[in-house]
């Protein structure tokens, strides 16, 4: 009910996996191993669309909405999370933060490179003393006739370190002040500006995880998203429909999990007869296949409800929530019917159960998204 051009869907589907096959899959386990951060496989995402999708042709994009976001984040996370979380990561929050609220002179400079993968983009918000407390960044931006001066630093930041741009949150009134924190685009190789080591990460380790630094970090006024003091409110827009990014990250680690799962039941004999033909092992699939449907679902519905321009804090949250506590009991159940080869890395499952819990933390915690759906519910009460 949430596809209306079914055939394109199919198109865009077929597209994303076969990319993810031929570019991504053949590489996966030497990237988790090594750590790499592969640079210029975002690149070549850009020539087939999928670092703008929601970004409108006119700018370079692909001009598409979110069910097909959720479908290419799908297929890409299918087969490996850390992709799909830096797809996400630019897509959601860099990109759209520029496409939802820059001035015409920003979007025409930023998002053509964006979106055709030229450029990569970071997003900055979380601080190691404020995570899921957004209101209280330390992060300062201090006027100095048409300048800002920036000074602070943000924590666990996608692409910290290989972005060419980013957009950061920094506050610039009083501490926990919602109309004191703006936002800023802060490019590549501005004086004062930095990046740390890349983190030692359980999982997501080809997704490029650091710090950003800034020491008297000079940012002119023309830089500045939208009008000083909005950058509170703009976050929480974004991460509304950031929620539907990790859902949809979730949802295609999930899959993977379940499907690698499926087939080895099928494959797997024990006491002459497939695992699959145990009702302890059949029965495990059945409620991951019934998760991932209802996972994907609400997804669906968020995204569906995002491209018409509904109010999505509730239903995002609910989303997000479900979809990402789905990826981790789906990916524990998977390396539970693997057994012992299940621990081991010359199969998928442990993978996706490392790069799963993740998505439980990142763009707020699963107790984060509870308090969001609670206060949603109090409402219609």
């Amino acid at each position: 009910m949430f596809i209306e051009n079914e055939q394109q869907m199919m198109m865009i589907r077929q597209s994303a996996r076969d990319f993810a096959e031929t570019h991504i899959r053949p590489y996966i386990m030497e990237w988790d191993e090594a750590q790499t951060f592969p640079a210029p496989l975002f690149k070549k995402l850009g020539e087939h669309g999928f670092m703008g999708i929601i970004v409108p042709e006119a700018y370079g994009g692909s001009g598409f909405g979110y069910q097909e976001y959720i479908t290419v984040l799908d297929e890409i996370s299918k087969v490996c999370g850390s992709i799909g979380l830096s797809v996400a990561a630019h897509n959601s929050l860099c990109t759209n933060h520029i496409l939802s609220f820059a001035n015409e002179s920003q979007k025409q400079k930023y998002l053509p490179k964006l979106a055709t993968g030229e450029w990569l983009g970071a997003w900055g918000l979380t601080e190691t003393g404020s995570g899921s407390d957004a209101g209280g960044l330390a992060t300062v931006a201090v006027r100095d006739g048409d300048y800002f001066v920036l000074n602070g630093s943000k924590n666990f930041i996608t692409h910290a370190i290989s972005s060419d741009v980013a957009v950061v949150l920094a506050r610039t009134g009083e501490k926990g002040d919602k109309k004191g924190v703006t936002a800023f685009i802060v490019e590549k190789g501005t004086e004062g500006f930095s990046a740390g080591k890349k983190e030692n990460k359980l999982g997501m380790r080809a997704s490029e995880t650091a710090c950003l630094f800034f020491d008297n970090c000079r940012i002119h006024q023309d830089q500045m998203v939208g009008e000083e003091g909005q950058g509170f409110v703009q976050a929480l827009k974004l991460l509304d429909g950031g929620r539907i990014s990790i859902a949809a990250l979730s949802l295609g680690i999930a899959r993977g999990a379940y499907e690698c799962a499926l087939k080895y039941a099928n494959e797997r004999e024990q006491f002459k007869q497939k695992i699959f033909e145990f009702q302890a092992v059949g029965f495990k699939l059945a409620e991951m296949a019934t998760e991932i449907q209802a996972a994907e679902l609400l997804t669906r519905q968020a995204g569906y409800m995002k491209d018409r321009g509904e109010r999505i804090s509730k239903i995002g949250a609910m989303a997000k929530l479900y979809a990402s506590e789905t990826a981790v009991s789906v990916s524990n159940e998977s390396v539970q019917i693997f057994g012992g080869y299940g621990f081991t890395k010359d199969y998928p499952a442990e993978k996706f159960f490392r790069d799963a819990k993740l998505c439980t933390i990142g763009e707020g915690t699963s107790s984060i998204q509870k308090m969001v759906i609670s206060r949603e519910i109090q409402k219609d009460a």
